[in-house]
C-alpha cells in the first residue's frame, strides 16, 4: 500500500511539473471544463465575421498594419471551430480549434487558394491545462518544433475578453511578445 501512494504521488509531482493535472480515465476524450467553454464561447460567434488590425509587432519583424484583417468564424461543432484569417486578399490561413483525444489542440492551416498545403501548415499545440473559458495558450507542440525550426519557446494565446467584446491573437517567443491582433467582436460584418 505504501508503494502505491508513493507512485501517486510521484504520478502527481510528474503531472504538476508539466502544469496539467492529470485527467481520469473515465473523461479520456472530454475537454477539461475550460477548455470545453472556451470552444464554446468561439462557437457562439459561428457564421460571423469581424474586422480586425494589427495591434503589436515586435521591432524588426514585418508589419502587417497596413493590411485589412478579416476572421470568420466558420465551422462551429461540439468538438471544433475554424476560423478563416484573411490579410487583405491572401485567405491563405485558417485558425482550428479542436478536441483531439480530450485535449484542446488549435493549429494553423496554410493552403494554396487551390487547396494544396502550404509547406509549412498544421503548425500549432495543445492547451497548457491552465486556461479559463475566456483565454488558453498552446505552446508549440512537437509536430511544430520540427515543422518551424528555431523559436523554441513559441506559445501561441488567444483571447476573448469576458465581454466578449474583443478576440486577440498573440504570438509570443521565450514570453516575449512578437505580435498581436486585436478583432473587434461588437461590429460583425
Amino acid at each position: 500500500m505504501k508503494k502505491k501512494n508513493h507512485l501517486i504521488i510521484l504520478i502527481a509531482i510528474i503531472f504538476a511539473s508539466c502544469g496539467q493535472a492529470p485527467r481520469q480515465a473515465e473523461q479520456a476524450n472530454e475537454l477539461l471544463p475550460e477548455e470545453q467553454a472556451f470552444l464554446d464561447n468561439l462557437a457562439s460567434l459561428c457564421g460571423q465575421s469581424f474586422h480586425g488590425e494589427e495591434t503589436y509587432m515586435q521591432e524588426g519583424r514585418e508589419s502587417w498594419a497596413h493590411l485589412d484583417f478579416v476572421m470568420h468564424v466558420t465551422v462551429c461543432e461540439e468538438d471544433r471551430v475554424h476560423i478563416p484569417f484573411h490579410l487583405s486578399d491572401d485567405t491563405s490561413r485558417t485558425w482550428m480549434f479542436f478536441n483531439e483525444d480530450g485535449r484542446l489542440r488549435f493549429r494553423h492551416d496554410h493552403s494554396y487558394p487551390d487547396g494544396t498545403p502550404h509547406a509549412q501548415t498544421l503548425y500549432g499545440g495543445y492547451a497548457d491545462g491552465n486556461g479559463t473559458a475566456f483565454a488558453q495558450h498552446f505552446p508549440k507542440d512537437e509536430y511544430s518544433r520540427e515543422l518551424l525550426q528555431g523559436h523554441f519557446g513559441r506559445v501561441w494565446h488567444v483571447i476573448l475578453d469576458e465581454a466578449m467584446t474583443t478576440f486577440s491573437y498573440r504570438l509570443l517567443y521565450d514570453g516575449v511578445i512578437v505580435f498581436q491582433a486585436d478583432f473587434d467582436l461588437t461590429n460583425p460584418l
